[in-house]
């Protein structure tokens, strides 16, 4: 059985996938999975990362393209391609897909050999532009300064926050990269939950390796911070043995053979806010991001700081005031 990339198909209609791409996915060790609902789709595309979504317009235009406005309307799912596959598309219909932000249209006067040609296209171009990560199939800096430029773009008041995870390292040494990416992964899916749930039109990106991004409005970043911090240190102790979490550390050596205790991981936030600064450039945010971070990671356990520093010039690279000075918020 293959056990390849995910490719969904929906089918407003309830019609069966078409035998193309049937064979096409048996061919190129995918999984097909058909989707009977439009929110089950989007629950699908919410909880994972499949490699396409193909939706039946023969059997429900309207209803595909709605659907395919949904998924390129959301940031959590704009980055997952989507093809409408309609045998009797005309030239009308195909303006019409791409309006709704199909990534592709196949109509009836499409070989079976061109078509096949077309999704391997569709799914490669995908995994090149979005440059999700490997582990947690989220979007990498690229995205993640579009983003960012987009806001900017918009005149949005919003707030920029990074993540990072505290005496990662140390565990990933002691308990193998394995249950590195374990954890990885567990943030991922705590910060979409979160972000989701509160801030519907947010973004997350992944930087690498223990190191997030997530964009929010202005008035919903307290919220996800206080809850992602939350959620976070009440599941990061059981990623221990039960040893370790029953002592609340673990004794590991530094890179000159020193023993020192290591606590257990928790979670720093650096949060910087256009509301008291004017930013021209996304490097500017940043560069603030990462030194709000690296603020927020000298003090012990989780907690998020929040840049309130005001710039009356306009932003400079040098620290408008004393850099103790930011708002700290522990969980």
């Amino acid at each position: 059985m293959p056990v390849g990339p995910v490719i969904a198909y929906h089918s407003p209609g309830q019609s069966p996938p078409p035998e193309s791409l049937v064979a096409f996915v048996s061919q190129q060790g995918y999984r097909l999975t058909t989707v009977t609902s439009a929110e089950e789709v989007l629950a699908l595309v919410n909880r994972t990362h499949p490699a396409l979504i193909v939706l039946d317009g023969a059997g429900g235009l309207d209803g595909a393209l709605g659907l395919c406005r949904a998924l390129k309307g959301d940031p959590f799912t704009a980055i997952v391609p989507v093809l409408i596959w309609d045998e009797a598309a005309s030239l009308p219909v195909t303006g019409r897909v791409f309006e709704a932000g199909a990534d592709e249209c196949f109509s009836q006067t499409m070989t079976e050999e061109e078509k096949t040609l077309r999704i391997r296209m569709i799914i490669r171009r995908a995994e090149r532009d979005v440059s999700v990560h490997p582990t947690t199939r989220l979007p990498g800096t690229v995205q993640i300064e579009r983003d960012i430029a987009s806001r900017l773009a918009t005149g949005e008041l919003f707030g920029v926050c990074y993540a990072d995870i505290d005496h990662f390292k140390e565990f990933n040494d002691r308990y193998s990269y394995n249950h590195g990416d374990r954890v990885i992964l567990l943030l991922s899916r705590i910060l979409r939950d979160v972000v989701k749930t509160h801030a519907p039109t947010g973004f997350i990106g992944h930087i690498g390796g223990d190191d997030f991004i997530f964009n929010v409005p202005i008035d919903r970043y307290d919220v996800c911070c206080r809850e992602i911090i939350g959620i976070f240190d009440t599941l990061a102790p059981f990623q221990y043995s039960p040893e370790d979490r029953k002592a609340e550390f673990f004794w590991g050596r530094d890179r000159r053979g020193q023993l020192h205790r290591i606590p257990l991981m928790s979670l720093s936030i650096g949060v910087v806010t256009n509301v008291h600064r004017s930013f021209t450039h996304t490097a500017q945010i940043s560069e603030l991001a990462t030194e709000m971070k690296a603020y927020a990671k000298s003090k012990e356990g989780s907690l998020y700081v929040v840049d309130r520093r005001r710039s009356d010039r306009g932003l400079s690279f040098e620290p408008a005031g004393d850099p103790a000075q930011p708002e700290e918020q522990e969980s």
